[in-house]
């Protein structure tokens, strides 16, 4: 689910990418187009350049139906538009989103259980400052030769809020390719298509449940270092076209 996860299985997902609701978190700063002169604190992010044949999802500022909103569409393609925050207590996160077009078409079926269908339509990540300590040693290894080789210092730990086509909203588990990266699906193929949803989010329980094997007894959700919107379609070769807005940070 970020930009080295699916060049080798290991460390491909770990180059993208307090308890109660806190009043330290900052407001996303509002959402901008890669195309437009203003000035943003989003920044594209997509494969390596040993992947540049790989299409980018497209980020746009776009209406629908009336209302202003960030238009998210791939064509077998890959990308995520990522907001870093200067380490935020994990808090409630919100936001609209909605789906026009489900994964269709291309070669081969989504399934976000395996690496070969590993797509997502639409998808909002959190990033953590996750302690190396609390990962397990073989991936602790993994990841620290994938900062060296990417140059970043990836996260330990992300949790993607998934829109899914083709398992129903609850599923929960891990990133095919890395255990860095888990997910939870909110809305799956059974859900209303160009109708919007309002999700909010308890980041901090949503951390403890899913990194429940690393996260000591007592201890609290580590703080946050980015959030991320993303879609990609790059394994199954299919299209999608979903649309967000009101991401921000909630008491």
């Amino acid at each position: 689910m970020n930009h080295l996860l699916k060049l080798r299985p290991a460390l491909l997902a770990l180059s993208m990418a307090c308890a109660s609701p806190c009043s330290s978190a900052q407001s996303l700063s509002p959402l901008v187009p890669p195309d437009s002169a203003a000035p943003s604190t989003w920044r594209f992010v997509g494969f390596p350049k040993s992947k540049a044949d790989i299409p980018h999802t497209r980020f746009e500022l776009a209406d629908v139906q009336g209302e202003r909103a960030f238009k998210v569409s791939t064509r077998a393609s890959y990308g995520t538009w990522v907001h870093d925050v200067p380490q935020v207590a994990a808090g409630r996160l919100q936001w609209r989103w909605r789906l026009d077009q489900p994964l269709t078409g291309g070669k081969a079926a989504p399934d976000i259980l395996t690496k070969a269908g590993d797509d997502a339509a639409l998808k909002v990540c959190v990033m953590f400052d996750h302690p190396l300590e609390r990962v397990p040693f073989v991936e602790r290894t993994l990841l620290r030769i994938a900062r060296t080789v990417s140059g970043e210092d990836l996260p330990a730990a992300t949790l993607c809020y998934v829109w899914d086509s083709t398992y129903p909203a609850g599923l929960q588990g891990a990133n095919p390719y890395t255990q860095r990266v888990r997910f939870i699906t909110l809305q799956g193929k059974d859900a209303p298509l160009s109708q919007w949803q309002t999700e909010t989010r308890d980041v901090a329980a949503d951390f403890a449940k899913l990194f429940a094997d690393e996260l000591p007894t007592g201890a609290t959700a580590p703080s946050v270092r980015a959030v991320l919107i993303g879609a990609d379609s790059d394994n199954t070769g299919r299209q999608s076209v979903g649309w967000v807005k009101g991401l921000d940070w909630t008491r």
